[in-house]
This record gives structure tokens, C-alpha cells and sequence, in this order.
């Protein structure tokens, strides 16, 4: 039986959860022997001086892509900021069509600003605090329409993988 490749790309604002929120979803999906992967988009391209313009996330991921594919893993958790905004290019860097779903988490100024708080300081904090706020108005003007908001907000993070485990029935 042949399977169709899932992906989600859970993208938002810095300080919105992403990243806890990936591996609330694995937590829920290994209880249920849910057969993944979870790939943090933001180590794929880390570097200085930074790697942008040779596309070395969308390598990176083709190629860790083509060895979980090769163990038998057909769905990806993938997370990064701006991931709902490139869907098309990160899953034809996949070069599996798959079947593809954004989630966009969403959180107010001030949720972002008590998060990063937790592991910024000073100007650094205000620097990630702008840039936040800046990319959470970009992203809800730019995402894509198919693209599912999850507001974070007085939620824990199992309520919120909870939530977008059972938008992807998996």
C-alpha cells in the first residue's frame, strides 16, 4: 500500500510557542504510535553570515526529508516563523506532493513580550519584542486563506496541540 506523504508547517511570531507546541503535538502523536518527524526550520539555515540566498533550508530540508522518507516516515511536523507563507517551496523541497496543511499560531503583543521575557533580556528583548510584532502583522495580513489561525492565548500547549491534532486527524 502505497501512503501519501502530510506535512504541517506551523508557523507565527516569535514568543507565540511554536517550537513547544511541536513537541507537544510529538508528545501526543508517539502516545498514539503516530509515525512522524519534527523539524525545527529555524536550525536549517543557521549560520553567519547567513546562508539565504543558496536556499540552504529548503536543501537541508530536502535532504533530511529523503532520510526519514527512506526509514518509513510519511508525516512532518515542520516549524519556523515564516513557514505558512512558504508552503509551496518547502514542500516541493520535500519532492513528495504532499498533502500539506498551515497552522498559524497567533498571540497578542503582550502574551509575545511575557513569553520572550522568558529567554531574552534587555535590548535583545526589546529587539526580538519589534520584530515580533512586526512579522505577527505581516503574517496575518499575508497567510494564505487555507491557512488554520490557532490563537494561543490563555491556552496551555496541550490544549493547542490538542487542537490541531484533531484538525489534521491524525
Amino acid at each position: 500500500m502505497t501512503t501519501v506523504d502530510q506535512a504541517v508547517f506551523i508557523g507565527g511570531r516569535a514568543g507565540v510557542g511554536k517550537t513547544s507546541v511541536a513537541m507537544a503535538l510529538h508528545s501526543l502523536l508517539a502516545e498514539r504510535r503516530v509515525r512522524h518527524c519534527v523539524i525545527e526550520g529555524d536550525n536549517l539555515d543557521l549560520a553567519y553570515p547567513e546562508p539565504w540566498e543558496h536556499e540552504l533550508a529548503a536543501r537541508n530540508l530536502q535532504a533530511m526529508w529523503a532520510n526519514y522518507r527512506e526509514l518509513g516516515y510519511d508525516r512532518l511536523i515542520y516549524t519556523n516563523t515564516v513557514s505558512v507563507l512558504e508552503m509551496d517551496s518547502l514542500a516541493a523541497a520535500m519532492g513528495t506532493n504532499p498533502v500539506v496543511r498551515g497552522i498559524l499560531l497567533t498571540a497578542t503583543d503582550r502574551s509575545a513580550l511575557e513569553r520572550l521575557s522568558l529567554r531574552e533580556r534587555g535590548a535583545e528583548l526589546e529587539r526580538h519584542a519589534a520584530r515580533s510584532n512586526a512579522m505577527a502583522r505581516i503574517l496575518a495580513d499575508q497567510a494564505p486563506a487555507n491557512v488554520l489561525a490557532v490563537d494561543t492565548d490563555h491556552k496551555d500547549i496541550e490544549q493547542v496541540a490538542g487542537e490541531i491534532l484533531l484538525h489534521l486527524g491524525w
